[in-house]
């Protein structure tokens, strides 16, 4: 990056919007979303649940042992205030009781608490769950990096591990209707890869072209995708001008699709440590959208990820 283009960087900084406030606030708009948190027994993952509740973004359905929830509060002092209960011997009981609130309409989107992930995921994608649908869940990361003018959503940098290209098909789709929920009627999707040339030596970019064809004919809708793109042409029109690349989400991509999990992971955590990026995310592709939230999440990150889950789940609902 040249002196000039960072110093438009830190002008950007200085101008940008709180992406995530704008999201809270979106939320608290709306009618609280019933919400069943599943087994919440220590105060970090207690907290972001009374914090949405207190801020008029969820009604808390907590699952798990009462009594243990109750002294985890008042050790940490959290007011439960409305919250109300679902009693559950352990994790497994509380991931299915969870589950089956959502599947009865009790609530609206399933948050995780001190459970491992796959014990929640594995309730939640049973067969006789009903919470499944004809799409692949997939993991979306939306990041509010202070030197991008816009929200910035990374997927699948939590679930689908290696993601076939059918995969892919369902990833898009579902960050393309994530995308509609939180406000943004035609998102740029990048398809990543490590060029913008397709080479048969580069699975990635077999996929890329793939999928924008795919576009092309109709079969995914509701976005402008393009690639494959280098990370720094989604997201820097300089770097794509020198290249000589013309494109139409080329320096404005709302939506990074990237190969694999383990290079989403990276590219997201690095945006977080390295770039002082804020990330909140969910899973969808369920019936319900689906927090899972990290012990290194911040309060902030699990409020925004519950707005998010909000929106979701209000959009889903619209006829």
């Amino acid at each position: 990056m040249t002196l000039a283009e960072r110093s438009h960087a830190a002008s950007v900084v200085a101008d940008r919007p709180d992406f995530f406030d704008q999201l809270i606030t979106q939320a608290r708009a709306l009618p609280p979303t019933p919400v069943a948190v599943a087994y919440p027994v220590t105060d970090v993952a207690l907290e972001g649940a009374v914090l949405a509740a207190q801020q008029g973004l969820v009604d808390a359905v907590l699952v798990g042992p009462e009594a243990r929830i109750r002294a985890v509060a008042a050790k940490a002092s959290l007011d439960l205030g409305g919250a109300s209960f679902v009693d559950a011997d352990d994790d497994e009981d509380a991931a299915r009781k969870s589950v089956a609130l959502c599947k009865a309409g009790r609530a609206r989107a399933l948050m995780k608490g001190s459970l491992h992930t796959d014990v929640l995921m594995h309730a939640a994608l049973a067969s006789d769950a009903g919470l499944r649908t004809a799409r692949r869940v997939s993991h979306v990361f939306v990041l509010d990096a202070p030197a991008y003018p816009r929200l910035l959503f990374v997927t699948d940098a939590a679930i689908n591990i290696y993601p076939t290209l059918d995969d892919k098909v369902d990833i898009l789709k579902n960050a393309i209707d994530l995308a509609h929920a939180l406000g943004i009627a035609q998102p740029k999707v990048a398809i990543l890869s490590a060029v913008e040339t397709v080479s048969p030596k580069i699975a990635s970019t077999i996929d890329a072209a793939a999928l924008c064809k795919m576009v092309d004919r109709g079969q995914i809708t509701g976005a402008v995708v393009d690639g494959p793109l280098a990370f720094d042409t989604a997201v820097s029109a300089g770097a794509a001008a020198i290249k000589g690349l013309a494109s139409p989400v080329a320096g404005a991509a709302d939506v990074l699709l990237v190969p694999d999990l383990e290079s989403g992971n990276m590219l997201a955590k690095q945006l977080e440590y390295l770039g002082g990026a804020e990330l909140a995310g969910i899973v969808v592709g369920a019936r319900v959208p689906i927090v899972l939230t990290s012990r290194a999440d911040s309060a902030r990150s699990r409020l925004a990820s519950c707005a998010v889950a909000a929106l979701c789940a209000h959009h889903r609902a619209q006829p």
